[in-house]
């Protein structure tokens, strides 16, 4: 996925701060201090997607360093549900290898590289809870943006089959609910958030928007509101995701 360029306070580690409080409360320590590493990786995703050196190798710093701390409190040791994985130590020695190879990609400039690899990471933290019968709310996150990715890349040319009105309709409801269940599975502390509720109400507006283009079957109007998809959930992703 390549998130648009968007302007973010330059100091990370305020960043990281409003991140972390963000995602307080996780129901095992696992998975709450997953969450907490979770928030300088979003930022490495974003910074080298905007082509940014500097800001680039200082999140991944921090995005190693929060992992680092993960590794070195649960991996020999791991908190239920996690201590009935067998796979577990090796799960977080991939993550760290992703992290380490992204490292090197940064360091030698080449970011688009680097954030594709970065990618892999989320993957595999989420078939990790996954496989645990755990739920965070970066899962739910995930789940919209892999339905998003697809109206994006199929929408277009779904334009020119005779049916693709009809298909994307479909793709578009699938998307409409993914997007409520971005604020009906938020964690109490977030949903009280305005700027919580300011980001949610801007992706509900953007599918809402694509929606109502479908259902007038009007081609250039539903080219015009996919484009303007991504924008809403990039920036509800890069603080709450």
């Amino acid at each position: 996925m390549h998130l648009p360029r968007l302007r973010v306070v330059p100091a990370l580690t305020v960043v990281f701060a409003s991140l972390f409080a963000s995602h307080a409360g996780a129901a095992d320590p696992v998975t709450d201090a997953m969450e907490r590493a979770y928030a300088p990786y979003r930022i490495a995703l974003f910074r080298t997607n905007s082509n940014s050196q500097a800001e680039s190798e200082q999140a991944i710093a921090q995005t190693r360093q929060a992992w680092n701390q993960l590794v070195t409190q649960f991996a020999q040791r791991p908190a239920a549900p996690y201590d009935r994985d067998g796979e577990f130590a090796a799960t977080l020695a991939r993550v760290s290898g992703v992290y380490d190879k992204a490292a090197g990609e940064i360091q030698k400039g080449q970011l688009t590289v680097a954030h594709e690899t970065l990618e892999a990471a989320r993957d595999i933290m989420a078939d990790l809870r996954r496989r645990n019968q755990v739920v965070a709310y970066s899962d739910h996150m995930n789940a919209y943006h892999e339905e998003m990715e697809h109206v994006l890349t199929q929408g277009p040319k779904l334009l020119g089959a005779a049916d693709g009105m009809l298909q994307l309709a479909g793709q578009v409801g699938t998307l409409e609910y993914l997007a409520r269940r971005l604020t009906t599975e938020a964690p109490a502390q977030m949903s009280r958030s305005e700027e919580f509720v300011t980001a949610a109400k801007a992706v509900d507006k953007s599918v809402a928007d694509l929606k109502a283009a479908v259902m007038r079957q009007d081609a250039n109007a539903v080219r015009e509101a996919i484009g303007k998809v991504k924008g809403p959930y990039s920036r509800m992703f890069i603080k709450f995701g």
